[in-house]
């Protein structure tokens, strides 16, 4: 059974733009046109284009999810080294995102935590943004 792009992109919940774009990043196949010239889809593409949607939520660039689709369309009994590889680096991207994002929450922490809000003139939330700098704030 085929559909439109219009269908695809309801079925994936993404937008025609992102089929179009993903087409030309070559992350989905030149689908099939009927006489008239209009798309065809398959469920084949229903489910590469949503692996590639939950590829992206989980923070995957578009490089990273070509690895990840080569692998997924390899042979099943072929080595799964490159997407593990791929997973482990983005688990220490978001280590790493998840230590600054700490570092600024602690930071305007204490700024309320010892603000005496007096007025602007003594506000520790101020004073404290025009003297930190990201270096000094987010190291450990």
């Amino acid at each position: 059974m085929t559909m439109t792009v219009g269908e695809l992109a309801r079925q994936t919940g993404v937008n025609l733009e992102t089929v179009r774009f993903y087409e030309k990043q070559k992350l989905l196949p030149k689908p099939e046109r009927t006489p008239g010239g209009h798309r065809l889809y398959t469920h084949d593409d229903v489910e590469r284009l949503s692996f590639i949607q939950r590829a992206k939520w989980v923070g995957f660039t578009l490089k990273e999810i070509r690895t990840l689709m080569r692998v997924r369309e390899a042979n099943p009994t072929d080595s799964c080294e490159d997407a593990m590889d791929l997973a482990r680096h983005k688990v220490a991207e978001i280590d790493e995102k998840l230590r600054e994002l700490h570092s600024m929450r602690d930071a305007l922490q204490t700024f309320l935590d010892t603000c005496p809000e007096i007025d602007a003139g003594h506000c520790h939330v101020i004073q404290g943004l025009q003297a930190v700098t990201p270096s000094s704030c987010c190291d450990d």
